[in-house]
């Protein structure tokens, strides 16, 4: 089953990403009233988790079982070529320029375990974090899919996702309120904020909306509803409540933005299934990993050009970004997936 209109949301969750890495202090995003939005919106990763949950149990739910080897490879060819051209090509930027290289760091990001080493999960490509949790997901997504979710009935299900969403919230909140929690940077903020099983309750949540929703649920127009919910999470972000929304605390709205948007017929999906914008979600993976090496290599272009502007920067890089990614995802990404797969 494909959900085309919920590939464009990638695209918005990748550039919103971009804009908390490198854009919260450029105009429009800087404007009062609206730019404590942007300073949190790194949830979206958050999104992604939730989202790949979602899809996985689309992608996979009808079948009796996951053949682990057959699904790995795929996962692989998914996931690493892209990611380690991203590694690539931000070392060649830092040897170019003759900055510091930390090579524990590389290391770590090569064999995508960087997230599990406190201290090293923001290491040399620093959206390469989440793809290590994302790695756990994948790896764990089998035995989850032949062992559980194929054994016990969905309220069962429901009940131990649910429960365990509620713990890891809790878990994270006393961590964080606690002399546990240095500040950023330290290894206890590493901790709570990227290590795998902090973010494991949003794939799992992820897998059990996606359950819910294989058993069916009509499809309308849902589109003032998703308004509603994209207002909602704006304004909660905007709110000073104190609440940690960056690990899966906002699956709350998630959930159902995601399932609404996959049963909507209203015109917000008529308009997200144009193929220029499934394009733009198809590509976000490469949006999102690379802009650490885009951002590196544009910066360091416009300062021997002595171009020393901020929002100048910002803005050739995201156009220079969203290039890169269609270029990769054509030629690079699509081509070698392609290759990985057809291997016996």
């Amino acid at each position: 089953m494909r959900l085309e209109q919920l590939t464009f949301t990638r695209f918005i969750a990748a550039i919103l990403i971009f804009v908390f890495h490198y854009g919260k202090n450029v105009f429009p995003f800087n404007i009062d009233g609206i730019k404590d939005i942007f300073y949190q919106s790194n949830v979206s990763v958050s999104y992604f988790f939730i989202l790949s949950g979602f899809v996985m149990i689309i992608a996979y739910g009808n079948k009796s079982s996951i053949d682990y080897r057959d699904y790995i490879k795929r996962r692989f060819a998914r996931l690493y070529p892209v990611y380690f051209l991203a590694i690539a090509a931000l070392f060649l930027c830092l040897l170019i320029k003759q900055k510091p290289i930390d090579y524990n760091g590389l290391f770590l990001n090569v064999f995508m375990i960087q997230s599990w080493f406190p201290g090293y999960a923001l290491s040399f490509n620093t959206p390469g974090w989440s793809l290590a949790i994302e790695l756990f997901f994948y790896v764990s997504f089998p035995l989850l899919f032949n062992y559980f979710y194929k054994k016990y009935t969905l309220k069962k299900i429901a009940i131990l996702v649910i429960l365990f969403f509620i713990i890891s919230q809790i878990a994270v909140h006393v961590l964080f309120y606690s002399s546990f929690y240095e500040g950023y940077p330290s290894k206890s903020h590493d901790f709570v904020f990227y290590f795998p099983m902090m973010h494991f309750n949003a794939f799992l949540v992820g897998n059990l909306a996606g359950l819910f929703f294989i058993k069916g649920i009509q499809k309308k127009n849902y589109d003032w509803p998703i308004i509603g919910l994209i207002i909602l999470t704006g304004v909660l972000l905007k709110l000073k409540t104190g609440i940690i929304f960056h690990n899966g605390m906002l699956a709350l709205l998630f959930v159902p933005l995601i399932v609404l948007i996959s049963s909507n017929n209203g015109m917000l999906t008529r308009v997200s299934k144009r193929k220029a914008l499934v394009f733009l979600g198809q590509i976000s993976y490469g949006i999102y990993i690379l802009q650490k090496p885009v951002y590196v290599a544009v910066s360091g272009i416009l300062k021997y050009l002595h171009v020393d502007n901020v929002v100048l920067l910002f803005y050739i890089a995201l156009a220079t970004l969203i290039l890169c990614a269609a270029i990769s995802y054509t030629y690079i990404e699509k081509p070698l997936r392609r290759k990985i797969n057809r291997i016996r």
